[in-house]
């Protein structure tokens, strides 16, 4: 069913919010109108993206007319070394966003995966662009099925909930909640965000994971996030190793 972006407009009438039919990626044109100066909060949606992001340069599959597609503008007040964080926060208000709109309960898989049932339904990529932070926001919605390379470790909302969900709903509820955890972060600071994400997730301490760095694999058991938002991992060996990028999954 088409996306009803003006019923998206009369909820949030402040709100500058560029739908399209296709496009690219939602990032580039969000990253093209941050440099242009636009508003915080500014977002871009598509209904289907030909070439969307992932994270550590992978695609997103966006079937059309099926998922959330969106990149948010955030001009918030915090440092350049904040951004792992806002990852964090943006992870936590897309969980409740999801909970709120679908009564499905997310785990957070550091650092940027959101969680149904041990598969991925939602994924977030930010970047800086000059002061501004992009916020990419991925959510498979109301997939009925999913790529034969996917669909083990890839969920939809409606697979794991059994019916169809509505996508307008779902992004007002997801910027409200996008602007309630980085407007947290930016007036308490880093402390609240990095305590809600460990409660939430069960990634972050005492699970066992590898993970994928650029040129090898380590395993270990997680101990915890530093006060960066990094991943603290215990190896077999009692060493300790900070995670600052990689591809975290469960292992035995």
């Amino acid at each position: 069913m088409p996306f009803d972006v003006e019923w998206v407009r009369s909820r949030l009438p402040e709100r500058r919010i560029d739908w399209h039919s296709t496009i690219d990626s939602t990032m580039t044109e969000a990253s093209r109108l941050a440099t242009l100066g636009c508003e915080s909060g500014t977002v871009v949606g598509a209904e289907e993206q030909t070439k969307g992001q992932g994270r550590l340069g992978r695609g997103w599959h966006s079937e059309r007319d099926s998922g959330l597609y969106v990149s948010v503008v955030l001009r918030h007040l915090l440092p350049s070394n904040t951004v792992p964080l806002v990852t964090l926060a943006l992870g936590l208000a897309t969980a409740e966003a999801i909970l709120k709109a679908t009564d499905l309960a997310c785990d957070l898989r550091w650092p940027n995966d959101v969680l149904i049932d041990n598969k991925k339904c939602a994924g977030i990529l930010t970047q800086l662009e000059g002061p501004a932070v992009i916020a990419g926001i991925g959510i498979n919605v109301n997939h009925v099925g999913l790529p034969k390379e996917l669909s083990e470790i890839a969920t939809s909302l409606r697979i794991a909930g059994g019916r169809v969900y509505s996508r307008e709903r779902l992004l007002v509820d997801l910027l409200q909640s996008i602007d309630s955890f980085c407007t947290l972060l930016e007036k308490e600071g880093r402390e609240p965000i990095l305590k809600m994400f460990s409660r939430t997730s069960s990634y972050v301490y005492g699970c066992r994971v590898s993970v994928a760095l650029a040129d090898s694999v380590i395993k270990g058991t997680t101990a915890g996030l530093n006060e960066a938002g990094f991943l603290i991992l215990r190896g077999d060996h009692g060493e300790e190793n900070l995670i600052v990028a990689g591809g975290v999954r469960r292992c035995s």
